[in-house]
C-alpha cells in the first residue's frame, strides 16, 4: 500500500474477496496483511487463523457486501479510514456498520496492525 488510492482499494476490495472470493482465504489474507497481523476490533484481538476462518461462514451466508468510504488517510506508515460496510445477509438481511479504524503498515506496504471501533448503523438512507 502506498498511496490513500490503495488504501481505498483494500476497504473496498476486502470484505468482497472474502466473503465471495475464489482464492483461498489464506491468500487474501497474506496478500493484504502481515503474517505477524495485530488486528483489533472493537477491543478484541483478532488472529491471522481468526481473519482466515471468518471467510469460510461468510461465503456461505453473505449475499452482498459494499462499501462506502467516507475518509481514507495515508500519511507515512500510518493509515485511517472512516467507511460503512453496507452487507445483506441469508440470516439477518440487510446491515450497516459504521466503522472507524487506524493502523500501521509494514515496510513492504502491507498492514501489520489495525484498530477499528465499529458500530451498527440504520440502513435506510444508504
Amino acid at each position: 500500500m502506498r498511496s490513500e488510492s490503495d488504501l481505498h482499494e483494500y476497504l473496498t476490495s476486502y470484505p468482497h474477496e472474502m466473503a465471495f472470493g475464489t482464492a483461498d482465504p489464506a491468500d487474501v489474507i497474506d496478500r493484504w496483511f502481515t503474517p505477524d497481523l495485530d488486528f483489533r476490533n472493537d477491543g478484541h484481538r483478532l488472529t491471522r487463523q481468526a481473519l482466515i476462518a471468518h471467510a469460510r461462514p461468510a461465503r456461505k451466508n453473505a449475499v452482498s457486501v459494499r462499501v462506502r468510504v467516507h475518509r481514507a488517510l495515508l500519511s507515512g506508515d500510518s493509515i485511517a479510514a472512516y467507511y460503512i460496510l453496507f452487507a445483506t445477509l441469508r440470516t439477518t438481511g440487510p446491515t450497516a456498520t459504521e466503522i472507524c479504524m487506524v493502523g500501521r503498515l509494514a515496510p513492504d506496504g502491507r498492514i501489520a496492525r489495525v484498530d477499528q471501533l465499529t458500530c451498527s448503523v440504520p440502513v435506510e438512507g444508504e
